[in-house]
């Protein structure tokens, strides 16, 4: 194989075979070709593209550079959901424990959060004592018992994707659809998951912001989903504003804990019901979508979802106290009212706007090397479409960054639009593809 010959097919739009895909992703992963190659590839491979077939090549190039877990001998579909990433997205931690609750075995190797989107093992870390770090035998001895398990990443899994990600984000190639797709799918099937549920995020707080990149996306999971014969479905959801009220680590258990115990936070509830009811449908328990919604909810109901959520905070080493007594957390030490100057309708957020903030006011990393705060964060208390009087409280912010106060407040009041014209409703689900 040569190297300079590969790129140059891919500059010059010419379709890879496998065999050079698999040579390239050996080679970079085992430092056998230098860095400015593999850049070079990539840069051409974001210029022009790939198809599906070699989209599914570079996922199982990358899927195979590391360890797949065989979770066979755990009974059971198992079904696992991704998100591509939002504010306030917190429904990993709901819909996990309603799947379980249901008889779904679900395995999920989640990430962290990086500039404006949170990420799932910081939000589970808020959590005091909560373990992320369970080696596999231990993350298959939670599985077994409980059919709930959420860890980070190792080092056995999809070592490649670790690699690529660290080139693609100082070569500006990271919107790159059949590596995003590479990059997720070889994480999700090393899971060992029989089916996937996915949630595209579309919107201004969304790293995909139009409709048409977001579908673009979806279609390219379904297809590599569908060559490596794993069941999919695919939503497509609205990232315009944030979801739900809460945004923060701390802050999304304590929003996912109230779900799990019966109140009704309209969107969030929405997509994770769908959600949920996705992986019931997937998992074999429940013959259609719309019946797997009615089991989570009444999941939900008789409390066996949040007894699960219980379980696996315990199992993961965490402080279940905090759980059935979220009130009891520590607080902020400093808060602020973002105030409403006018009276109107709330007509649009400034999602991305929001989550950067939540970050600066220690909710998130700017930088890797950052320290979160868990307490630090932000409640919405406007949705779009709702009424808005003068004086009314749009959004409170909570930090222990006094000097942070001043700024944050005046940057999130800007990214509330209010006017006099009455506005409709965000659309939550734009498309579901099966």
């Amino acid at each position: 194989m040569n190297t300079v010959e590969i790129i140059r097919k891919k500059r010059d739009k010419e379709k890879l075979t496998r065999d050079e895909i698999s040579f390239l992703i050996k080679s970079v992963t085992k430092n056998k070709i230098p860095n400015y190659q593999f850049s070079a590839f990539l840069m051409a491979g974001y210029l022009n593209g790939f198809d599906k077939d070699e989209t599914a090549a570079l996922t199982f190039e990358m899927l195979h550079s590391g360890k797949v877990l065989d979770l066979s001998q755990i009974i059971g579909i198992k079904v696992d959901k991704h998100s591509t990433g939002g504010v306030g997205d917190k429904t990993s931690l709901i819909i996990a424990p309603i799947a379980a609750a249901a008889g779904v075995v679900v395995p999920m190797i989640s990430g962290r959060g990086l500039g404006h989107t949170g990420g799932t093992l910081d939000k589970l870390e808020s959590i005091p004592g909560f373990r992320t770090d369970l080696n596999i035998q231990r993350f298959k001895t939670v599985l077994q018992k409980h059919g709930v398990s959420l860890i980070g990443q190792t080092k056995e899994i999809a070592p490649a994707d670790k690699i690529i990600y660290a080139l693609r984000d100082v070569t500006a190639t990271v919107e790159s659809i059949p590596f995003i797709t590479g990059s997720i799918m070889s994480k999700k099937l090393a899971e060992g998951t029989d089916a996937l549920v996915f949630d595209v995020k579309t919107g201004n707080g969304a790293f995909m912001q139009t409709l048409k990149r977001s579908r673009e996306l979806a279609l390219s999971l379904n297809n590599t989903a569908k060559s490596f014969n794993k069941k999919v479905i695919t939503f497509i959801t609205d990232m315009n504003q944030p979801l739900g009220n809460f945004v923060g680590n701390w802050f999304e258990v304590y929003e996912s804990i109230k779900i799990l115990q019966g109140e009704n936070v309209h969107d969030l509830l929405e997509l994770s019901l769908n959600l949920s009811g996705a992986m019931i449908f997937m998992g074999g328990k429940a013959d259609s979508l719309d019946e797997g919604i009615e089991k989570s909810k009444e999941l939900i109901k008789s409390g066996k979802a949040f007894d699960i959520f219980v379980k696996l905070v315990k199992a993961h080493g965490g402080d279940v106290a905090f759980i059935k007594n979220p009130e009891a957390y520590p607080k902020s030490k400093f808060s602020n009212d973002i105030i409403a100057e006018e009276t109107g309708f709330l007509s649009e957020v400034d999602t991305y706007r929001v989550g950067v903030c939540a970050s600066e006011l220690g909710a998130g990393r700017l930088t890797m090397e950052d320290k979160i705060d868990p307490k630090a964060g932000i409640v919405v208390h406007k949705k779009i479409g709702d009424n808005v009087n003068k004086g009314d409280k749009v959004a409170s912010i909570f930090t222990d960054r006094k000097n942070k106060i001043n700024e944050i407040s005046t940057k999130l009041c800007n990214a509330f639009k209010i006017t006099s014209k009455k506005v409709k409703r965000n659309k939550l689900i734009y498309e579901i593809i099966e």
